[in-house]
């Protein structure tokens, strides 16, 4: 395990050499999968990250109370995850997406983290955790890779930075630090669970005192994680029904003008429309107004006009500017 999990320090050596050329050519293919939102194309830069690997040997590291390999192991995660972080910024600068990725389902799908995300990384973590340590069901760990998502949420944070959308960027790297403390922390427990420190003593390798502040630590990174997380999912829900509300105005709103809703949705309490159809366009100031009256005056209005404008509504206004696209 700790052949497998401790990365050497010189550059040249075989596992360090390994994981960089594996992060970068990853990073690359989750950044285009993204970018074309090719989900087998994410998945397959899944199964190449190899982040995984000292995650766990940060927590391989902690039960040993190996103090050079946990600095070493924390190091090489945050300097990979910026790696991937500054090639998707590349790429996003490169590719210079025309609507700053809002219909792009790759980015939507990783900009909203929730408690059952966290529950999903438990589960995740743990089963990595078990296969290093039961070698009878190593064949889980590519579907580990599939489960957990750590190199595309940062590529998004990248494209997203690109594109000024600074607050979907953080939730997109709260995924990727929720999927770590996940791993950490279940990483921890199963091997502290089958005797790892035994095992090291009795293979010669140096194990320090483990005490119970490292757990605390650990339980301590996992709250302020949970709390994020359950401040979206409270969001998540409230988005929902606002955009279940605001469905049935929009389809009333736009059969007066004979145009057809492509799509009502909801993000960070902003009502997103999506109409099509033939001139002339029945009024924004309208849909505002209806809105309004069905009780959802606090909410900003997005209508955007598919092949047209896009016409932006604030709350408590009457008044409609047409603006470039906006994200919520």
């Amino acid at each position: 395990m700790a052949d497998s999990l401790f990365i050497e320090r010189a550059w040249h050596s075989p596992s360090s050499s390994r994981f960089w050329v594996l992060l970068v050519l990853a990073s690359v293919i989750a950044g285009a999968g993204v970018v074309g939102d090719s989900t087998a194309t994410v998945i397959g830069a899944m199964i190449v990250a190899p982040l995984m690997t000292p995650i766990l040997g940060t927590a391989l590291a902690l039960v040993l109370a190996d103090r050079p390999h946990v600095v070493r192991s924390a190091l090489l995660v945050l300097g990979g995850a910026v790696a991937v972080v500054c090639i998707g910024m590349l790429l996003g600068w490169i590719v210079s997406s025309p609507d700053a990725f809002a219909s792009n389902s790759q980015v939507s799908s990783r900009i909203s983290p929730r408690l059952i995300d966290l529950l999903a990384a438990l589960a995740t973590g743990t089963v990595g955790a078990f296969a290093l340590v039961r070698t009878d069901i190593s064949d889980a760990l590519p579907g580990v890779a599939i489960a957990i998502s750590l190199v595309p949420p940062l590529a998004v944070t990248g494209l997203l930075l690109t594109v000024h959308r600074y607050h979907d960027a953080g939730q997109s790297a709260l995924l990727f630090a929720t999927n770590v403390a996940a791993i950490v922390t279940t990483g921890t427990l199963v091997f502290l669970a089958y005797r790892v420190r035994d095992a090291a003593r009795a293979a010669g390798l140096a194990v320090g005192a483990f005490h119970g502040r490292t757990l605390a630590a650990i339980a301590v990174v996992l709250l302020l994680v949970a709390v994020p997380l359950t401040t979206g999912t409270i969001s998540v829900a409230r988005d929902r029904s606002l955009a279940a509300d605001a469905r049935p105005v929009a389809d009333r709103w736009a059969s007066a003008g004979a145009w057809q809703v492509a799509s009502v949705d909801a993000r960070n309490g902003v009502v997103l429309v999506d109409v099509l159809g033939l001139p002339p366009q029945p009024a924004p100031t309208a849909l505002r107004a209806a809105l309004d009256r069905a009780g959802m005056s606090d909410a900003d209005l997005q209508l955007r006009l598919v092949g047209g404008r896009t016409h932006w509504c604030p709350a408590g206004t009457t008044t409609c500017t047409v603006e470039k696209t906006r994200t919520g």
